[in-house]
């Protein structure tokens, strides 16, 4: 007996004895290991072992109540589908979650590849010879303060009263390696990278290695630059945080909030421009660990956000869609409240542009490779940012690093400034993106 199947068999058991009805449960367990180093010695090394698991509970007038448990074992499930089911008496009576009305359709098939956990010294081994590249790269790379080699194997499943029956097993491994230069006379400069693979075997270290290292020497030639209005050219890593940063434009839950910068009339008019469109694809290929269900069993798909500019769909919950005469969409996750988030993000071109551009000849233009201080810099109510970013001054095809500047403008304005997407794509830890050009935006050096 698998063991999602055993939890539902023990739910099930247990909830008729305790004379509940209506239930659901969603969980998931992680065994992961994490090693740093620090001039060729292990630095630390983490292990751990971690479960959560949330119970719903129904009651006789539909009221509902929840509570959380590490525990799955038949009495750790006891307590706590009675305490929810004691705690429902003191429910919300209004916008009632409900179970999604496709937790039992069937789930999407993805090849998924599972890697076995390697050795602690591998981890330590592989890391400790990353380190030692970096810092023979360049006699200006004094250290690799920031470094991290980690595993992780995760299963998730849910169950409900009504039949439902879902779970999954993944792996995944990820390399984190940042630099810091000391030269006479410069100030400190630095460049990093990320990698996630499968497992470690499939984790590309020589080329988080290299673009690290590439990076940092980018930057050790550095100069100040002028205030002013430039264009612009996001990479796909900043592009990936500037949406996600305004998130509440898509959601559906900030919409029912008040908290967004869309309405539920915002759907299908032109917010951006033609040239770009914005999907969310749990199940790219791109996406190491794809989840074909979110936290109320509802299947993932490639859901348009943004289809040549056109807000096309918000995303939703079984709560959010019920209340807003849609579906769920694979964006839920379950806890106190539900609460509804992104998976995995791709931007792609919309229309076809007119005029092609190329950081190969451009003039004049700022390269954004990282935005910094997100938490601090963006107002997402309001739809403005001031932020501060690592990049460079594109002059004649040349990059030249920039000391230090902010970017700042309006994310509605933004989107339809936008003149050119291109179409190279990268895949990054967080979706998949192209570099993205704006007509002109507000820059502050020193």
């Amino acid at each position: 007996m698998s063991k999602v199947t055993e939890i539902s068999a023990n739910a099930q058991t247990i909830a008729q004895r305790l004379g509940i009805a209506k239930y659901d449960i969603y969980g998931s367990t992680t065994d992961s290991t994490s090693v740093q180093v620090d001039q060729g010695e292990p630095k630390q090394v983490k292990a751990s072992n971690r479960a959560s698991v949330t119970v719903r509970v129904w009651n006789d007038q539909g009221r509902l109540g929840v509570t959380s448990t590490t525990d799955v074992d038949e009495r750790g499930l006891e307590l706590a589908l009675k305490t929810a089911s004691e705690a429902s008496a003191f429910g919300a009576t209004e916008n009632i979650p409900d179970f999604s009305p496709e937790a039992t359709a069937p789930l999407p098939e993805v090849d998924v590849t599972l890697a076995a956990a390697a050795p602690v010294g591998t981890l330590i081994e592989q890391l400790v010879a990353a380190e030692q590249a970096l810092l023979q790269a360049h006699d200006a790379i004094a250290s690799v303060p920031y470094n991290g080699l980690a595993q992780n194997a995760s299963e998730h499943f849910y169950v409900n009263s009504a039949g439902a029956q879902r779970s999954e097993e993944r792996t995944s491994a990820s390399v984190y390696l940042y630099t810091k230069t000391e030269q006479e006379g410069r100030k400190p400069r630095s460049g990093h990278a990320v990698r996630i693979g499968v497992g470690t075997e499939h984790l590309d270290i020589e080329g988080c290695l290299q673009e690290a290292t590439e990076k940092t020497l980018s930057h050790l030639d550095y100069e100040k630059i002028e205030s002013g209005k430039y264009c612009v050219v996001f990479s796909p890593n900043a592009v990936l945080s500037l949406i996600r940063a305004f998130g509440n434009l898509y959601n559906a839950q900030s919409i029912l909030d008040k908290r967004s910068l869309s309405t539920a009339e915002s759907l299908n008019t032109a917010i951006a421009s033609p040239l770009l469109s914005v999907y969310d694809d749990a199940l790219h290929p791109g996406n190491v660990s794809p989840d074909t269900f979110d936290g109320e069993g509802t299947p993932t798909r490639r859901l348009p956000i943004i289809e040549k500019g056109i807000l096309t769909n918000f995303l939703h919950s079984a709560g959010t869609a019920k209340r807003m005469g849609a579906k769920p969409t694979g964006h839920a996750s379950i806890g106190a409240k539900v609460s509804v988030g992104s998976n995995f993000l791709h931007v792609t071109p919309g229309q076809p542009a007119d005029t092609r551009y190329s950081l190969e000849d451009a003039d004049s233009v700022i390269l954004i490779d990282e935005l910094q201080a997100l938490h601090a810099g963006v107002n997402a109510l309001q739809g403005s940012f001031s932020l501060p970013f690592d990049g460079w001054l594109v002059q004649e095809g040349k990059r030249i690093s920039i000391e230090s500047a902010t970017v700042a403008g309006d994310f509605l304005q933004l989107l339809q400034s936008i003149i050119y997407v291109s179409p190279e794509e990268e895949v990054t830890p967080s979706g998949v993106a192209p570099h993205v050009w704006v007509k002109e935006l507000s820059i502050t050096g020193e």
